[in-house]
Parts: structure tokens; sequence; C-alpha cells
């Protein structure tokens, strides 16, 4: 069996993890999913990814300490990071660059942006061929429900 390449995705909104992880299914991909950056920092501890794809602002523990904890492990064990955010502040893009982001992806975003990242920084393809992946019914991009 080919090399699978694992993601620990962080991500606390239910909507948005639930439909990335069947979209990094679908193209192949080992996932192993916390809802914030606690459980999502003992995952990378354990499961050992080739990528991590977190959200900045979660309960618990945000984006930014699982970037400063990342930074610190040895460079031959270290994964690649994509962050994930509503977040509209160059300031915080600067900061997350500062600690070693490989990307930087503001919601909403298409499904495609997300997954050619990946290959990008992976430097090589998804295990399964690209599909035109959506959000479950047919939905457009990726969005974070406003809780007004």
């Amino acid at each position: 069996m080919a090399d699978q390449t694992k993601i620990v995705l962080i991500e606390d909104d239910r909507e948005i993890s639930n439909t990335l992880q069947r979209v990094l299914e679908a193209a192949g991909y080992t996932l192993s999913v916390a809802n914030n950056g606690q459980d999502g920092r003992r995952q990378i501890e354990s499961f050992g990814p080739d990528l991590v794809i977190t959200d900045m602002m979660m309960p618990k523990m945000g984006g930014f300490p699982i970037l400063e904890f990342l930074k610190e492990m040895p460079d031959e064990t270290r994964p690649k990071v994509i962050m994930v955010t509503a977040n509209e502040g160059g300031r915080h893009k600067a900061y997350a660059e500062m600690l070693g982001v490989d990307d930087y992806i503001r919601k909403p975003f298409a499904m495609d942006v997300l997954l050619d990242a990946i290959e990008r920084i992976l430097g090589k393809p998804a295990p399964t061929p690209k599909r035109k992946p959506k959000a479950p019914g047919g939905q457009g991009p990726i969005q974070r429900r406003s809780s007004n």
C-alpha cells in the first residue's frame, strides 16, 4: 500500500469540520480531527501528521499556540501547516508567517483552493485524483456561520 498522507484537522465549527473531513477523505487523505487546540496538540503528538490544518480562533487553545508548539518541534518531525480563518487582519497573517505557517487561507474559500494548497505544500498530488469537491448539498465555499 502506498504511503498515506496524514493530516490533523483542528476546527471548532462542526459544519466546517465535517465538510473539510469529507472533502479530505474523498481526496484520499488519512485524517485525525480535533475541535480545539488542546485536543489538536495531543493529536499532533500521537498521530505524527504530514500536515496540520488549523483554525485560528478556537476554544481552549487557538491556532497561534498550535503554531508556537509546532515551531519548537525538530525539523525532521515538524509537519507542514495551513491556517484557515475568517479573520481579515494583516497582523494576524504576518504573525502566523513569522511562526512558520506554510499557507494562510481566509474563509470563505473554495475546496479547490485548499486541495491545491495541500498539494503544493506537500509537493505531491492527492492520493485520489481531484474531483470537483463541494460542500454537502452542493453548497458553495466554506463559510463560518455568524453567531448573532
